[in-house]
């Protein structure tokens, strides 16, 4: 039987096998707990029946909003979805994600430029930022209230599971959740206690991603090239995306797999559905 790992050798053994590289956390660093729970974070798809209390739920959400916010406009709404008809219809457009049914608790995270609209509007100020920046601010602050939550929760032991599918069909979720005018989708979650351990992702290592003083793609290919592979060691994908479009191949690795999730058109239209919803995005 393994003996319990202290929090520092919880975030060398994480991070180790994220990045592929050895990492050493002094074991007096402050903030290692909750390193260590960023380190593991995994995304669950799988829930136990146990229900998310209310008050914890609003502990959550206070949590989540006490996220920064671009100037203090406090872009970032949450829809707690709590009907479970509109759970299923939501989950029936998305039927290749049976999880968002199951998932005792369902939210979206929406972008809101409608509150400072309408504050300029009570106060008798012209709304001067027409363009896309402002669209940006508002989506960002939803991204960050979004991942705030999620690390709340995992601190309180519950697991989550992003659904960026959800800008699929963003005509439709918008009329079901009665979304007006400057208020957009940005991304569901599921939300419960997990029935299953999950797993860590490999991501790509800190030499592709991570630049000092300028962007640097020195050897880029070889270092994706090295990723596929490990990746492939760790948890190689169950099938070939898009085998109707294109053969398979002796080696399906992550690039490949990116590669041929990007060659097909999605979400084409959002941009004209987030023109519909009152952003001119110029």
């Amino acid at each position: 039987m393994n003996a319990p790992r202290n929090p520092a050798q919880r975030v060398e053994a994480a991070l180790a096998e994220r990045f592929g590289a050895a990492l050493s956390a002094a074991a007096d660093l402050p903030g290692l707990d909750e390193l260590a729970r960023m380190a593991e974070h995994r995304s669950h798809r799988k829930f136990s029946d146990q229900r998310v209390a209310p008050g914890l739920l609003r502990l959550l959400f206070e949590c989540a909003l006490s996220a920064p916010s671009k100037s203090d406009l406090q872009q970032a709404d949450i829809i707690h979805v709590a009907d479970r008809a509109k759970v299923k219809a939501i989950a029936d457009s998305i039927p290749d994600m049976p999880w968002i049914a199951n998932a005792p608790v369902f939210l979206v995270f929406c972008g809101n430029n409608r509150r400072i609209r309408q504050i300029g509007d009570w106060r008798g100020k012209p709304f001067a930022n027409e363009h896309l920046d402002h669209f940006l601010n508002a989506a960002v602050d939803a991204a960050l209230v979004m991942m705030s939550f999620i690390r709340a929760a995992e601190a309180v032991g519950l697991g989550a599971c992003p659904i960026s599918h959800v800008r699929n069909h963003p005509r439709e979720l918008s009329r079901l959740l009665e979304l007006p005018d400057a208020v957009f989708p940005v991304a569901g979650l599921c939300v419960g206690y997990p029935a299953e351990p999950g797993r860590i992702s490999a991501r790509l290592p800190l030499e592709v991603t991570v630049h000092v003083d300028r962007y640097d793609e020195s050897g880029v290919k070889e270092k994706i090239d090295a990723y596929d592979r490990r990746r492939h060691a760790l948890a190689p994908y169950r099938r070939q995306r898009y085998a109707d479009r294109y053969a398979n191949v002796d080696f399906y690795g992550w690039s490949e797999d990116k590669a041929r999730q990007y060659s097909v058109p999605e979400r084409a239209d959002f941009g004209a559905f987030i023109r519909s919803k009152g952003f001119s995005l110029k």
